[in-house]
C-alpha cells in the first residue's frame, strides 16, 4: 500500500526570504496601526460636496492641522504625493485631517478611486463650474494635480503642486 503523503522537502531560500519579509513588514506595520487604534477611524464611504463656498468655511472654521490634496482620477503623481504626506504625517504621530477632493468626478463614482488613498479622512468632490472653485481656493492655482494645501494648527496655508518637500511639512507639523 502507497503512502498517500509526500516527504517533507526543506524550505528553499525563497520560501525564507519570503518569510523573512512578510516578520519584517509585521513588524513594521504593528506599530503603525497600534497608533490608529482607539482613535476614530473614517471609512470613505461617503463622498462630500466641494463648492466655491466650501474652501473659506475649511479655512475659517475646518479642522486644523490638516492637508487637502486636490487632485483628479486621471493624475499619475497624485497617490504618490499623497502617499508621502500620509507617510510623513505617520511619522511625526500627530492627529491630522487628510482630505482628498477629486476634481474631474462627483458623487458615487468618487468612491471607486479611494482605494488610492488609503488613509484619508475625508473624501470631497467638486459640485459646480471648476474655474470657480479653483479660484476660491487659489486664484494663482495654474491648474495642474496634484495641489496640495497644508492647513498649520496656527492658520499659515502653505501651498505646493505635488508632494510639499520635507521644510514644508516640518514647518506645517512641527
Amino acid at each position: 500500500m502507497r503512502s498517500r503523503f509526500k516527504p517533507v522537502q526543506p524550505l528553499g531560500r525563497r520560501t525564507v526570504l519570503a518569510a523573512s519579509a512578510a516578520m519584517a513588514l509585521s513588524a513594521w506595520v504593528n506599530p503603525l496601526m497600534a497608533q490608529t487604534a482607539g482613535k476614530k477611524r473614517v471609512t470613505l464611504n461617503s463622498v462630500l460636496s466641494f463648492d466655491e463656498t466650501t474652501w473659506a468655511r475649511l479655512v475659517e472654521k475646518g479642522p486644523r492641522p490638516a492637508a487637502y490634496i486636490f487632485t483628479t482620477t486621471y493624475c499619475p503623481t497624485c497617490p504618490d504625493a499623497f502617499e508621502q504626506v500620509l507617510a510623513f504625517v505617520m511619522h511625526a504621530r500627530r492627529p491630522v485631517e487628510l482630505v482628498v477632493v477629486l476634481m474631474d468626478v462627483r458623487g458615487k463614482a468618487a468612491l471607486e478611486h479611494a482605494h488610492h488613498y488609503v488613509g484619508a479622512t475625508r473624501l470631497y468632490t467638486f459640485d459646480g463650474f471648476e474655474s470657480a472653485i479653483r479660484q476660491s481656493v487659489d486664484p494663482k492655482w495654474p491648474n495642474v494635480t496634484p495641489y496640495i494645501v497644508l492647513l498649520g494648527r496656527d492658520g499659515l496655508i502653505q501651498r505646493s503642486i505635488g508632494a510639499p518637500d520635507e521644510a514644508m511639512m516640518k514647518k506645517w507639523l512641527p
